[in-house]
């Protein structure tokens, strides 16, 4: 099954999840995204984390992965997996409105398990338009993506509010909850099986549209000016459509995460 980067984005390793939000201003600037850091935008660092060995999967693993995030004028920006550009901002910045990109994992039918023997599903770049909202309670993060790489031609979209949970000197958690939407199309491609992948025990299936529900914290904790922990977990409800699916073993995905980054 498809290692779907948004699992890991969201707990700030990786994808998907993928959550850029706005930062409030406060006398340590907390910021409510993915990565919640102190001031700086930038930062470099590495983190362990332990997940599915794919969406769908009831079994885990442990990967050790890259940290990278950087803001350049408060408009260009990449964070983990995913980069963009802000193109319309209300004067106070509680509204922004711009583009983003990020990619979608696929699988290799050679990796056993219930897609053995299948048809390779190939990685792809998906991108559009997204929007966050500063509230007196949190950030409203949304937004609509096209395969713009052609493996599935579908989309997806989003919608995610953050909270921030602790706001302390050193210690910043925030809280999130989300649905996440796949098209039939898109969905299809990853969790559907075809008529020449079929066998006695993987009938063939088409995956139909389905809604995610997610729903996780991160955080970081300050050990020097410039040194945060972070951390993180999730999880993930996989909608009807993608746990009826007879290469999906598990319809719960769980994401959990630790690592250092040093901002600059």
């Amino acid at each position: 099954m498809f290692r779907s980067p948004r699992l890991i984005c969201t707990c700030a390793i990786l994808a998907t999840l993928a959550t850029n939000a706005v930062a409030q201003d406060s006398a340590s600037r907390q910021d409510l995204t993915a990565i919640p850091v102190t001031r700086s935008f930038n930062l470099v660092g590495v983190g362990v984390g332990l997940l599915p060995e794919f969406s769908g999967a009831d079994s885990y693993r442990a990967m050790v992965l890259p940290i990278l995030r950087a803001d350049y004028k408060d408009r260009v920006y990449i964070n983990v997996l995913q980069a963009g550009v802000w193109l319309w901002s209300a004067d106070d910045k509680s509204v922004r409105i711009g583009l983003a990109v990020e990619p979608r994992f696929g699988y290799k039918g050679s990796e056993g398990g219930r897609v053995q023997g299948m048809a390779d599903r190939e990685f792809s770049v998906e991108g559009g338009p997204n929007i966050q909202w500063r509230t007196p309670v949190g950030v409203v993060y949304a937004n609509f993506y096209q395969d713009l790489s052609g493996a599935s031609s579908g989309q997806s979209a989003q919608l995610q509010f953050i909270r921030p949970l602790v706001t302390g000197r050193k210690l910043f958690v925030n809280g999130f909850a989300g649905v996440n939407w796949l098209s039939g199309r898109l969905n299809d491609y990853y969790f559907g099986v075809r008529t020449n992948e079929a066998t006695l025990v993987r009938p063939a299936y088409t995956a139909g549209a389905t809604t995610n529900l997610q729903l996780g914290v991160n955080g970081a904790y300050r050990v020097t000016e410039r040194g945060s922990i972070l951390f993180g977990a999730n999880v993930i409800r996989l909608g009807s459509a993608s746990s009826d699916s007879p290469i999906a073993e598990t319809r719960l995905q769980a994401v959990v995460y630790a690592g250092y980054a040093i901002s600059f």
